[in-house]
């Protein structure tokens, strides 16, 4: 089994954060795998699906953001899901708006749920896939970061966010079929 999970907040007012961004691409996740997240536990929403073959279970932690790990955590004891079977998708400031990553390990780079993920799981080796949102520029954009990820995307970035968002799912595919290291060539390199 491998165990998904959808980083964001929740509750209506953050739907379109870009925060929000792990939300939404396990949503795009869940008719693929005929699954909907109609369970609650972990305090989570949860479901189970089939995605290339595998079993997955699908998570979206609703503690908010700082706490998710919780819920990660949670889930990955109880169905005994290896760190390395664990897939985490989220916003990431380091990396320019639409550019995808697939990575194992790494650390938090200063993001809250990442953070809490390492620290509940207490092993920093599950898998990421970072969603770039790019960041705030000029002067005090280090004061702006946390109301620029939880702003809405903009008008130019919304028209992209549905390909961009399908593309999010064929990686998450990739890897469950083929394995990390054929999913980082094929989709880490594009644009």
């Amino acid at each position: 089994m491998k165990l998904i999970v959808g980083l964001g907040n929740p509750g209506r007012e953050y739907e379109q954060n870009r925060h929000n961004i792990g939300f939404m691409v396990v949503e795009a996740l869940l008719p693929r795998a005929r699954a909907q997240l109609n369970q609650e536990k972990f305090a989570a929403k949860v479901g189970q699906g089939t995605l290339a073959g595998e079993r997955v279970l699908f998570v979206e932690p609703q503690t908010y953001m700082n706490l998710s790990g919780r819920s990660v955590a949670e889930a990955a004891r109880f169905y005994k899901v290896p760190v390395e079977d664990v897939l985490v998708i989220h916003d990431e400031l380091d990396l320019p708006f639409g550019r995808l990553q697939l990575k194992a390990g790494g650390g938090s780079g200063g993001h809250n749920g990442l953070k809490s993920t390492v620290s509940s799981l207490g092993d920093e080796g599950f898998i990421r896939l970072r969603f770039g949102i790019g960041k705030p520029e000029g002067p005090n954009a280090r004061e702006r970061v946390a109301g620029y990820v939880l702003s809405n995307f903009d008008d130019g970035e919304r028209r992209q966010l549905e390909e961009l968002i399908g593309r999010s799912v064929d990686v998450t595919e990739t890897w469950i079929r083929d394995g990390l290291s054929v999913a980082m060539n094929r989709f880490n390199r594009k644009a």
